[in-house]
C-alpha cells in the first residue's frame, strides 16, 4: 500500500486525467499493475462520478480492481464559474487515513495518494452501492445500525477532548483548519442560501413557491439556522467528515463504508450525527412518492424509523461507554471528580452532554433537510420522484417537519419524538394538495 505522495513539481503538475490519460499513469505504479493484473492495455476505465465536485473512475484488470478519485479546481455540478482549491484532495486522503485508524474497516483502503493531482486510488468497493439508491429501491440494511454508530462513535471521540491532551487537539484543528473553502460551501449553502434569494437556489415549483417565500421572510427561523451556523463555525469539538449523508455512505446487506470526507474539518459532533439523521428522515418522508400501490413500503419505512432510533441510542451508548474507559483527554479531568460523590457527579454531567449533543443534532438534521429542498443540492430520494406534485407533497413534509426540529429543538428530547413526528406527518397533507 502506497500512502506517500508522489514526487511532482508542485501545482504546475495538475493536470485534469481523461481515461487515456490514467491508463497510462496508473501503468506507471507497479504496486497498481500488480493489484489490477493484466496488461495496461486491457483494463477497463469507466468515468462514474455522477457527485457535485470530482471525477470518479472504476478500474478494472485482470486479478482486480479499484476507484480512482481526483478533485477538480471547480465545482463539477456548476462550472469553472465556480473554483475551487485542489488541496480538498489532501484533506480527505488525511480524513481517510484518521478514519481507517480510528474506525478499520469502515471506509475505503486507501492504495495510493498524488498530492500534486489532487488524486487517491481506493479499493474498488463491490458488490456495495450508494445506500440513498438502495433506500429508495426500499432496500433494509440491517448492519447499518451497528456500523454507522461506531464510525461515529469511535471517530468522534477519539479526536475530541474528552480523549486528546490539548495540544494533540490544537495540532488536529491546525492540520485541517486549511479546508476553510469546503467549510465555506457548507456555511453558504447549508446555513445561509437556503433562508435567501440565492442564484442557485431551487425547489419544486410552483408547488413550493408559497413555502420557500415563506422560509426566506421567517426572523425565528433565521436567527435559529444562525445560531446553528456560529456552532458549526465556532465549536471544534472533534474531526467530522463533514459531509455524512447517505449518498456518501456504500452499503451491502453485511457491510457499510463511509466515503467522501473531503469535507474534513474540526466541528460540532452534532453536524455529522444530524446529518445521519436528516438523510434517513428525508429517505423516510420521500418513501411515499415511490410507493406503486398505497402501503406497500410500510414496513421498510417502519424499518426506517427504528434505523432512526438504533443510530443514536447505539451512538449514544457506545460514545459513553468510550468516555468511562478511554477518557485520557484534558476534557472533563477524572482528578477533580474522586470518590463516590465525584463519580455520580461526572456520569450526572455525561448525561447533561449527551443532552445537548442531541439538541444539536435535531437541529443540524433540519438544517441538512431544509438545504436539500430549498437550496441548490438536491437529493435523488425526492428527485425520483417522478410526480412533481408528489414530490412536492412529500418535499413539504420533510420541510414542515424540519422547520418545528430546528424551532423547537430542545422539545426533541428523545430521538422517539423525531420518529413520532415524521410518523404523524406521513401522511400530511399541505395546502396545494388539497
Amino acid at each position: 500500500m502506497n500512502l506517500q505522495s508522489q514526487p511532482g513539481s508542485g501545482p504546475s503538475a495538475y493536470r485534469i486525467l481523461r481515461e487515456a490519460d490514467l491508463r497510462d499513469y496508473l501503468a506507471g505504479l507497479p504496486a497498481i499493475v500488480a493489484q489490477l493484473g493484466g496488461a495496461p492495455a486491457d483494463w477497463s476505465i469507466s468515468e462514474v462520478g455522477d457527485g457535485n465536485l470530482n471525477l470518479v473512475f472504476i478500474v478494472k484488470g485482470g486479478s482486480g480492481g479499484l476507484a480512482v478519485k481526483q478533485a477538480l479546481p471547480y465545482v463539477r455540478l456548476v462550472g469553472e464559474s465556480w473554483p475551487l482549491p485542489l488541496s480538498r484532495a489532501h484533506y480527505e486522503h488525511m480524513a481517510l487515513v484518521h478514519q481507517a485508524r480510528l474506525a478499520p474497516m469502515l471506509v475505503p483502503a486507501v492504495l495510493h495518494h498524488d498530492a500534486p493531482l489532487a488524486l487517491t486510488a481506493m479499493e474498488l468497493l463491490e458488490p456495495h452501492i450508494i445506500m440513498r439508491k438502495g433506500l429508495i429501491e426500499a432496500t433494509w440494511y440491517p448492519r447499518f445500525v451497528e456500523d454507522i454508530s461506531t464510525f461515529l462513535a469511535q471517530t468522534l471521540f477519539f479526536t475530541s477532548d474528552l480523549a486528546l491532551s490539548a495540544a494533540e487537539k490544537k495540532q488536529g484543528i491546525a492540520d485541517f483548519a486549511g479546508n476553510h473553502a469546503l467549510c465555506k460551501i457548507t456555511e453558504d449553502l447549508i446555513f445561509t442560501d437556503p433562508y435567501r434569494i440565492a442564484e442557485q437556489n431551487r425547489w419544486t415549483a410552483p408547488y413550493l413557491d408559497a413555502t420557500a417565500a415563506a422560509f426566506r421572510e421567517d426572523l425565528d427561523l433565521h436567527v435559529a439556522i444562525s445560531r446553528l451556523k456560529l456552532k458549526f463555525m465556532a465549536s471544534p469539538q472533534a474531526l467530522l467528515h463533514g459531509d455524512l449523508h447517505t449518498g456518501s455512505i456504500m452499503v451491502t446487506d453485511s457491510e457499510t463504508r463511509v466515503i467522501d470526507p473531503e469535507f474534513a474539518f474540526y466541528g460540532p459532533m452534532g453536524f455529522d450525527i444530524g446529518a445521519v439523521i436528516g438523510n434517513l428522515l428525508m429517505a423516510y418522508l420521500a418513501s411515499a412518492g415511490h410507493e406503486r400501490t398505497p402501503g406497500e413500503r410500510a414496513s421498510f419505512e417502519a424499518w426506517l424509523l427504528a434505523t432512526m432510533e438504533g443510530v443514536w441510542s447505539e451512538f449514544s451508548r457506545k460514545f459513553l461507554a468510550l468516555w468511562r474507559s478511554e477518557a485520557n483527554g484534558d476534557g472533563y479531568p477524572v482528578s477533580l471528580f474522586t470518590g463516590e460523590a465525584g463519580a455520580a457527579r461526572l456520569e450526572a454531567e455525561r448525561q447533561a452532554y449527551m443532552a445537548r449533543l442531541f439538541e444539536d443534532t435535531v437541529g443540524f438534521a433540519a438544517a441538512k433537510t431544509i438545504r436539500r429542498i430549498l437550496g441548490l443540492a438536491h437529493n435523488i430520494d425526492f428527485e425520483w420522484i417522478a410526480d412533481e406534485k408528489q414530490r412536492a407533497i412529500c418535499e413539504a413534509r420533510a420541510l414542515k417537519l424540519a422547520r418545528n426540529m430546528m424551532l423547537e429543538a430542545p422539545s426533541y428530547t428523545t430521538i422517539g419524538a423525531v420518529t413520532y413526528a415524521a410518523r404523524e406527518l406521513r401522511n400530511w397533507q399541505p395546502d396545494f394538495a388539497r
